[in-house]
């Protein structure tokens, strides 16, 4: 809604010193067109955003404005705490957890036992089970290298088990369960690339900064995209993992009387996705397309194969 992406945008501006209009429209997902008509919404509510021009512009609000709690409703502020403290256990960013201590006090002193509360009840953790110390520092290095521009190096093992060496310009970085992928253009392909963190081994920020490219990691994987046609696999599942056909974001899962229940996903097909069909064994049947079909049958006759001799 318009009206949450407003507020969003007015506390983003609070809590930084200056946004550009480009960075304001990636991070929300919408065209810098509207973030303009946004500051103007912003501007006619009475809070004071001011535009500077140039290299190092953009758009930030009067030193001397302070937020009032009564643009918050308790709910709000909650939200945002527990989105703000679920991205902070991952980067440990000093700013954010400034962020987090600025929307804290604005809650009223007769609620703060409710918030306590409310902390325990309500957790985000956006590290996958398993992620330990190096994962996680990784991670933190990469948002540094995004958020200062800097060229990032690494070696990067693909799905087909093989190694490059790759020096990157690090754009965006995306959470999309069970792990961390990084957005970037890669300038050893000469174009833009998406990198799982946990197949990038000797990361490095280098000394050279870039100039961000325009193209978005939306517009990457948006639907029409060539690079990242999606296809459409229609899985059977077999009890008892039927209810994980929960799992999946694609059509609502359609349970049959015997237990079983049929789901479709809709995803770019490569060795990840065979991986995770055959993680479920048994207990799961693709039914189209055919070619994946085929593809899983003959994987699970080369396993069948790889074991025949044990005795």
């Amino acid at each position: 809604m318009k009206i949450n992406r407003l507020l969003a945008v007015t506390v983003m501006l609070l809590n930084r010193r200056k946004a550009t209009a480009r960075e304001l429209a990636d991070h929300f997902g919408v065209s810098i067109r509207t973030i303009y008509r946004d500051i103007e919404s912003i501007n006619s509510a009475g809070i004071p955003i001011v535009s500077y021009q140039g290299y190092e512009g953009g758009f930030c609000i009067m030193d001397n404005y302070k937020l009032d709690r009564q643009l918050l409703t308790f709910r709000d502020m909650l939200s945002i705490l527990s989105a703000l403290k679920g991205v902070n256990a991952t980067f440990n960013d000093r700013e954010l957890q400034g962020a987090i201590e600025k929307i804290g006090a604005l809650i009223p002193g007769d609620r703060q036992g409710d918030y306590q509360t409310h902390s325990e009840q309500f957790v985000m953790d956006m590290l996958p089970w398993g992620y330990g110390k190096r994962q996680q520092e990784a991670i933190q290095e990469v948002h540094g290298a995004i958020t200062s521009s800097t060229l990032l190096s690494f070696t990067y093992r693909n799905g087909q088990n093989i190694l490059t060496d790759r020096k990157v310009e690090p754009m965006t970085l995306v959470f999309k369960p069970p792990g961390w992928y990084l957005f970037s253009y890669c300038r050893f392909r000469k174009d833009y690339r998406v990198f799982k963190l946990s197949r990038m081994k000797k990361i490095r920020i280098c000394e050279e900064q870039f100039i961000r490219r325009d193209k978005t990691y939306h517009e990457f994987f948006a639907p029409d995209n060539s690079m990242r046609k999606a296809e459409e696999i229609i899985l059977k599942f077999y009890p008892p993992i039927s209810a994980r056909a929960d799992e999946w974001f694609g059509e609502e899962p359609v349970y049959a009387s015997d237990g079983t229940c049929t789901t479709t996903i809709s995803i770019p097909v490569d060795e990840w996705v065979y991986s995770m069909i055959l993680s479920y064994g048994e207990h799961v049947e693709v039914l189209s397309p055919p070619h994946v079909r085929c593809r899983v049958r003959q994987k699970a006759k080369f396993l069948l194969q790889k074991y025949s001799n044990l005795t």
